[in-house]
């Protein structure tokens, strides 16, 4: 049987009348389109990270994008993130006609290096961008500093962090705004696309707001551009709604899972997942290193499982950002780990079994590799 780095199968069986029950509820509503699902699961979102203000988007990348376009960023300014990220995290800020300015990464937890960021601002400068990756959070503090010292905004993106949490705050909470994903594989995620962006601020709801729905505030008339047809489906906010009840358990799974593997890989050569000093890890991916990546990938395939790297290009070295300054940045630690960073499964529902098997056949392709 063939394991995979992802799957929702088990999940589903578990949780199929639930699911099937809200696909029946949003049809049985007579609402398809920005109903009282979306409406009651963007109060439970925001509740559930203590803020005022949620907005429901079709996608993460788009929640991104309408935070940025919220608070005013456009063409001629730039915004600082990272390269090892996914990709729609640059493409939502280039699509605000925004630049993007990169910083590297910390070679031990693989997030924004912040010592980096005072030499990274400009005068151009308006926002700071922290991705919030592989489940936990960037150190905030030096963020918050730089931003108030040079009176620029932060936008957290939060695509892989849902629940996760930085000296008992949770991820998401400090900035101006922040973006969530609810692509399926997501800690919370949905039965296909679907993001939303949260905020204290009630202007940059009222922004959100507008933005995502042509620029109108009221049906029919566009107050202002510009405007997006970007609305989260009913559909998939009533899924969510029934699975937000379940995050926190989701997230108890996937430490569950991590522990697992921390427990008998620690004393192979692989480099196993650190947990920055105040972060609570939520491992929506667990991510290793080795030198030999490829090698492993290729003989665990031989196994029947099927490993991911996350992310083999990091985004300045990808032909359809060539023509970005920013892509003749010089950013070695990203460049070095992108060769050796891999994925092992994880997922709530992956048992104790199928996880056992992946560690032992790891074990046996490690130490081929290492005693070669």
């Amino acid at each position: 049987m063939t394991t995979l780095v992802w799957s929702y199968q088990d999940e589903y069986a578990a949780e199929r009348d639930d699911i099937l029950d809200a696909v029946d509820s949003v049809f049985s509503s007579g609402q398809l389109i920005l109903g009282p699902s979306v409406s009651a699961f963007e109060k439970e979102f925001a509740a559930y990270h203590g803020v005022e203000h949620c907005v429901g988007v079709d996608n993460g990348t788009n929640a991104v994008k309408l935070a940025l376009e919220a608070l005013g960023i456009g063409p001629g300014d730039e915004v600082i993130t990272v390269s090892n990220t996914a990709a729609p995290t640059v493409v939502a800020i280039t699509g605000t006609g925004a630049t993007p300015k990169f910083v590297d990464i910390d070679p031990v937890t693989y997030l924004m290096d912040t010592a980096q960021l005072a030499d990274a601002v400009t005068e151009r400068t308006r926002c700071v961008l922290p991705v919030h990756l592989y489940g936990q959070c960037v150190p905030m503090d030096p963020v918050v500093e730089l931003a108030d010292r040079h009176g620029l905004h932060i936008v957290e993106d939060c695509a892989q962090a849902h629940g996760a949490r930085q000296h008992g705050r949770m991820a998401g909470t400090t900035g101006a705004a922040a973006a969530f994903s609810f692509y399926p594989t997501k800690v919370l995620g949905a039965y296909g696309d679907g993001g939303a962006t949260i905020t204290h601020r009630p202007e940059v709801d009222k922004n959100l707001r507008r933005l995502r729905y042509y620029g109108m505030e009221e049906r029919y008339y566009v107050e202002a551009l510009p405007g997006h047809n970007s609305r989260l489906d009913e559909v998939q906010a009533e899924i969510l709604r029934r699975k937000l009840r379940r995050l926190d358990d989701y997230i108890a799974a996937r430490r569950a899972v991590a522990d697992r593997y921390r427990e008998a890989l620690s004393d192979t050569s692989l480099v196993l997942p650190q947990t920055a000093p105040g972060n609570d890890h939520v491992y929506y991916v667990y991510v290793v290193r080795h030198p030999a990546r490829d090698t492993i990938i290729e003989r665990l395939r031989d196994h029947d499982i099927r490993l991911n790297v996350s992310y083999p290009w990091p985004v300045h070295t990808m032909a359809g950002f060539a023509h970005l300054e920013a892509a003749k940045t010089a950013l070695p630690v990203t460049e070095r780990l992108a060769g050796e960073i891999f994925s092992l499964p994880m997922y709530p529902s992956l048992t104790p079994e199928r996880q056992d098997r992946v560690i032992e056949c790891l074990r046996t392709v490690l130490a081929a590799i290492d005693g070669a």
